[in-house]
């Protein structure tokens, strides 16, 4: 490259140098001969006797020579230099794995489009080039439209299945004939069943017209089967029509169909069993459920595929192909989304199946309130929860029956009404009996129990009402108890007795109820320990597998419901519950014993409580021994029995407030 040296008149020994980055003047520091040996152009002249800079020329051919050889921009430029240096003052500076997660978003950069591929496709975005090439291929929309969802590379070729032996289709009734709740012809029902006793007899080859007596035998019954079916059909399908509607709001694969796509030819879920081999056609696939085949039946059967599983069969199963299946599993469509379950018999796929299901998915419904019986009924494991300390054998008896509280609210209001009564008679002279005085609002069970607050004393305290239906009250009973009473009073008086009411017919009656419920708990005991006792015996697990887990399994922050840590307006423990309650009397305690330090005192609340009250006494014992000279002896004895243990120590006799205490 060639360099102009310019003279400067101020800089004698600086030359300017024109820099290879840009139309920008460097300086550079070099002797004044090896400038002087250089011959100045008349434009160099010009700005060395004084010129402006802008009469410099700076032509295309110059900026085309000094121009920046890199085309990122300033702030491109001041990002790289804080990429380098590994730090940036108001941009983050992302891992790869970051990265990799925001540019996966659509967060990041765009990437221009370089293969011809992605310009084509992006030039097809636009409806005007789009019709123009439909035009130039001569192909209808249609047309195009199809040959866009073709499988595109290498076609593997397709699968062959092959059996052992002949693809045998039976027609046997299934053995879980009839639905529950459905009631046949007992002698009808034998004669089915006997079809699966066929099943086990084996065929001479040799004796063949036998073998063809069996099997016209079988469909005897297998026509007899067709006859009930058709009779539960006819008196079933619009109950599980209406079942359908309130169930699903739309329909989707899998559930029953109805309107249009119903047809009375179809099968309903009594119809198959497990086993069975069917013939249909895939209806639609789904990539994260799977496949679904109409064998015609009102559900669609489920093949469970999902995830990269359509990867590798997404050539060998598609839409609208006829394949033969076979039933896996036939569930309830009211828990199971996908009634019945199937597997590819041809073609066969399921060595190309790797990621299966674990569970088949269900429904949670609203009067689904016990979690428990959900998972079992859905052949899911229990839920975990922390093993119990106490054994359930162990645990006391129940003896208070929830009954009970609504039969001593009953028993309050006869009591009071009779009160009522007797105090004001002419109340109830016209009266037969007391609904009458009643309004008809009175009878209403939907507000029984009214939470309000009511001051006493001039504080503000919760006041609870409860209404009780009068229709429920057994008032002549009660007013003949009453009069009983009175008059058996009345006769105790005349004999110079105390009379005294020992129960009453409603304390009898609570008194039955609790009975009732110690009973019923001493019995769940006893069958407990009788289940208990057997699986100790034949060596079976004493509880649920997976039910019960150790601590160490939740963790330290496991999500629990029960405990107050999780309500959303937690704000700490309160400082005058129960809990905190203990640890501050048991903190006192420990300060009483050893001063102000924090000592942990290897004993029980109640155990320390006595013995401070035996320090006390023996410390009144010592006072009183003090004042009476005469009884010292026994004074000393008494000091010396009274110390106490702490720690398993003897030590000698501290107060109350320590030996450190103020």
């Amino acid at each position: 490259m060639e360099t102009m040296t310019l003279f400067s008149p101020s800089f004698p020994n600086l030359i300017f140098k024109p820099s290879v980055k840009g139309p920008y003047f460097s300086f550079a520091k070099f002797p004044l001969h090896v400038a002087g040996k250089r011959r100045l152009s008349d434009s160099s002249r010009r700005f060395a006797g004084g010129g402006s800079s802008g009469e410099f020329p700076v032509d295309d051919s110059y900026l085309e020579k000094f121009k920046p050889r890199s085309k990122e921009t300033e702030d491109e430029a001041r990002r790289r230099n804080w990429m380098d240096r590994g730090w940036a003052p108001w941009e983050e500076i992302l891992t790869p794995e970051a990265e990799f997660a925001r540019k996966s978003l659509d967060e990041g950069e765009e990437v221009p489009l370089e293969t011809p591929e992605a310009i084509e496709a992006f030039r097809m975005l636009s409806p005007k080039y789009r019709n123009k090439k439909m035009e130039e291929s001569g192909l209808s929309e249609d047309e195009w439209l199809s040959k866009q969802f073709e499988i595109k590379g290498e076609i593997p070729e397709p699968l062959e299945t092959a059996w052992n032996g002949p693809l045998v289709l039976l027609k046997i009734p299934p053995r879980d004939w009839p639905p529950p709740g459905w009631r046949v012809n007992k002698r009808e029902l034998e004669f089915i069943r006997e079809a699966h006793k066929l099943q086990s007899v084996r065929i001479d080859p040799d004796n063949v017209e036998a073998a063809i007596d069996e099997q016209e035998a079988s469909f005897a019954r297998y026509d007899m089967f067709l006859k009930q079916y058709k009779i539960w059909v006819d008196a079933n399908r619009e109950r599980l029509e209406d079942e359908s509607y309130e169930e699903d709001q739309d329909y989707y694969p899998g559930r029953r169909k109805r309107g249009k796509d119903y047809n009375e030819n179809m099968h309903e879920l009594p119809f198959l069993y497990p086993g069975q081999i069917c013939a249909g056609k895939v209806s639609s696939i789904h990539l994260y459920q799977g496949a679904f085949v109409d064998i015609g039946c009102v559900h669609d059967g489920w093949v469970p595929i999902k995830g990269n599983d359509w990867y590798w069969i997404r050539h060998h199963i598609q839409v609208g192909m006829n394949v033969i299946v076979e039933i896996l599993a036939k569930r309830d469509p009211y828990r199971y989304r996908f009634p019945i379950e199937l597997r590819f018999v041809h073609p066969n796929i399921d060595h190309l199946i790797f990621n299966r299901f674990e569970f088949p998915p269900i429904f949670h419904r609203d009067e689904d309130t016990n979690p428990d019986a959900l998972l079992r009924d859905s052949g899911r494991p229990p839920m975990p929860r922390r093993r119990q300390l106490e054994k359930i054998e162990e645990q006391p008896l129940l003896s208070d029956h929830p009954y009970v509280d609504k039969i001593w609210q009953l028993h309050v209001s006869e009591q009071m009404i009779l009160d009522d009564e007797q105090e004001n008679p002419d109340k109830y002279k016209n009266t037969n009996d007391v609904p009458e005085l009643m309004d008809a609002d009175s009878a209403n069970d939907e507000e029984t129990i009214k939470y309000t607050q009511r001051y006493f004393k001039k504080a503000l305290l919760p006041h609870v009402i409860m209404k009780t239906n009068v229709k429920e009250l057994d008032m002549k009973s009660a007013r003949a108890e009453r009069q009983l009473n009175n008059k058996l009073k009345k006769e105790a008086e005349e004999r110079g007795e105390e009379f005294k009411v020992t129960k009453l017919r409603r304390n009898i009656e609570m008194d039955e109820y609790d009975f009732i419920h110690w009973r019923r708990s001493l019995e769940e005991r006893e069958a407990l320990i009788r289940d208990i006792s057997c699986r100790r015996a034949l060596g079976l697990p004493l509880e649920e597998p997976e039910k019960y887990k150790d601590d160490r399994y939740f963790g330290k922050d496991h999500y629990d419901p029960s405990n107050p840590l999780y309500r959303y307006d937690y704000w700490g423990e309160p400082k005058n519950s129960e809990k905190s309650k203990q640890v501050r009397e048991t903190d006192l305690h420990n300060k009483s014993i050893i001063g102000k330090g924090t000592v942990w005192y290897e004993m029980s609340y109640e155990d320390a409580i006595k013995q401070q009250m035996q320090r006390q006494a023996g410390a009144h014992k010592i006072e009183d021994d003090e004042q009476n000279e005469e009884h010292s002896n026994s004074g000393n004895s008494s000091s010396n029995t009274s110390q106490p243990i702490v720690n398993g120590t003897e030590s000698t006799h501290m107060s109350d407030d320590g030996l450190f205490g103020q």
